[in-house]
């Protein structure tokens, strides 16, 4: 079978839980991932619900973008030749994914579908806001597959364990934070990140700052404005490297990114912060291991407009062009008892590791 999920990191894991209900309902089948390049690095070799990753150079390097084939005329020559019994859209509403899908040829299509995308053989009605974990488990069953809404545990290697005991040395407890987030209005302000720095250090905790090449600045402003020093390991790591970063934390806060995401495949408990719409697609629906904290901030924080009217076409207004944070709501009192309890409660939420 095929399945197309060609996105960022967050949004593959999101998508896990489909894909190891798919690998249940069907444990002899191949499942090939028709994703990007970073999916080939990441996947290969590592135990899990993929058997192998296709990559589609139409998107490689355009994460969350979907693939520009409307007609199926631009399939990769190497996807000509394969023979899918099944083929599975879990890349947004299908208005340019539905048709790459169909041009598979495969004996079943199923998947996702907006109002003005073409039909696969079987679809799951596409809506903004529904929580996506939940979204793929309701495409996948309607091949009879189903199971946990929990990300299946990623396997790490004992080398990947290795670097990020090299790296984060000791017992800790070390918590780890992420700054970062692809679009501005999802990050909490730098100067809360570094005021939960110098809480958690000034309680014995171990703050450590984390992220991709991309998320450099962010922390280095949170390390400057932080009274007190912060281990920063933001662009040092891979991705394998990161989680098992992440997996030696006790607890992570972070924005809806993709290491918060990462921080939940690998059991560590997380703190997560959203603004309250994506809350409704991403945040864990447990509150043992996970505690998302919300902002209700609806209205931009600069000109007023209204931004909560995504998936809506009959409301006025289409939100604006300015980039604040909009979760400035969410104070720095609350992340602290958040982590606090879950630290508390850590030796009991840690789940069995799966390595590889």
């Amino acid at each position: 079978m095929a399945v197309l999920r060609c996105n960022a990191l967050g949004d593959y894991l999101m998508a896990t839980p489909a894909l190891a209900a798919l690998r249940a309902r069907f444990p002899d089948a191949e499942v090939t991932l028709l994703g990007a390049r970073w999916h080939e690095r990441f996947l290969t070799g590592r135990p899990g619900p993929v058997d192998r990753v296709r990559v589609l150079p139409l998107v490689d390097g355009l994460a969350g973008q979907p693939p520009d084939a409307p007609d199926g005329s631009h399939l990769p020559a190497f996807l000509e030749a394969e023979r899918y019994d099944l083929a599975v859209q879990l890349h947004g509403g299908g208005g340019a994914s539905n048709p790459l899908v169909a041009a598979l040829g495969a004996g079943w299509t199923i998947g996702l579908r907006a109002a003005d995308a073409p039909p696969l053989d079987a679809d799951v009605p596409y809506r903004y806001y529904q929580p996506e974990v939940e979204r793929f488990l309701e495409v996948v069953r309607l091949v009879g597959a189903d199971g946990p809404a929990e990300y299946p545990l990623l396997a790490l290697s004992g080398a990947e364990r290795d670097a990020a005991a090299a790296l984060l040395p000791g017992d800790g407890p070390w918590v780890a934070l992420h700054a970062g987030a692809s679009d501005p209005r999802r990050r909490w302000p730098v100067d809360r990140f570094a005021a939960l720095a110098d809480e958690l250090a000034a309680a014995g905790v171990r703050p450590v700052l984390v992220g991709g090449p991309g998320d450099a600045a962010l922390s280095a402003a949170v390390g400057e404005a932080a009274a007190s020093p912060v281990t920063d390991l933001t662009g040092r790591t891979d991705l394998g490297a990161l989680a098992a970063v992440l997996e030696r934390c006790a607890v992570v806060v972070g924005n809806d990114s993709g290491p918060l995401h990462l921080a939940r495949a690998v059991g560590t408990a997380t703190v997560g912060l959203y603004w309250c719409g994506n809350a409704i697609n991403a945040a864990a629906p447990t509150r043992t291991r996970h505690r998302p904290l919300l902002s209700w901030t609806v209205h931009c924080p600069e000109c007023g407009a209204d931004c909560s009217t995504a998936g809506h076409p009959h409301r006025p207004g289409d939100g604006c062009a300015h980039r604040p944070s909009f979760l400035g709501q969410i104070p720095v009192v609350e992340v602290c008892e958040e982590v606090t309890d879950l630290l508390a409660r850590e030796a009991d939420l840690r789940p069995v590791p799966v390595g590889t």
